[in-house]
């Protein structure tokens, strides 16, 4: 049974869907069973992809990769950043040429979890 805010992915097409309404017992893309994206939370690679949270005076920054940042071209890119509160989810979608990085009007210190997509690996949460 899908659950609210689990992402999934086909791995024929390249969709990905986040879920809005819990329910369903299996999602179909291609006509086979979408794969459930987990988050990884520890990145041992060269390439960043655990995001990163800095308190601004306007709410907060998240990039991906602290102190390099991460690739944005056509190939390789970050898809989206998200945040979480207990409250509301918010979103920055990025492009490639774009910055690996988006500013949110929240507090720091209601952040309950961030987490960003990127197109070659996958699903990451801080």
């Amino acid at each position: 049974m899908t659950k609210l805010r689990e992402i999934y992915y086909c791995p024929i097409c390249g969709n990905v869907i986040e879920v809005f309404n819990e329910g369903a017992s299996a999602l179909v893309c291609c006509n086979q069973k979408m794969q459930k994206l987990e988050a990884k939370k520890e990145d041992s690679t060269l390439e960043k992809h655990v995001p990163y949270v800095e308190a601004t005076p306007g709410g907060i920054l998240v990039k991906v990769g602290q102190n390099q940042a991460h690739p944005m071209m056509e190939e390789h890119y970050i898809k989206f950043i998200e945040v979480h509160t207990k409250t509301m989810v918010l979103k920055a979608e990025l492009n490639p040429g774009d910055e690996p990085r988006a500013e949110f009007p929240v507090k720091k210190e209601d952040v309950v979890k961030v987490r960003e997509w990127c197109n070659i690996h996958g699903l990451w949460e801080a």
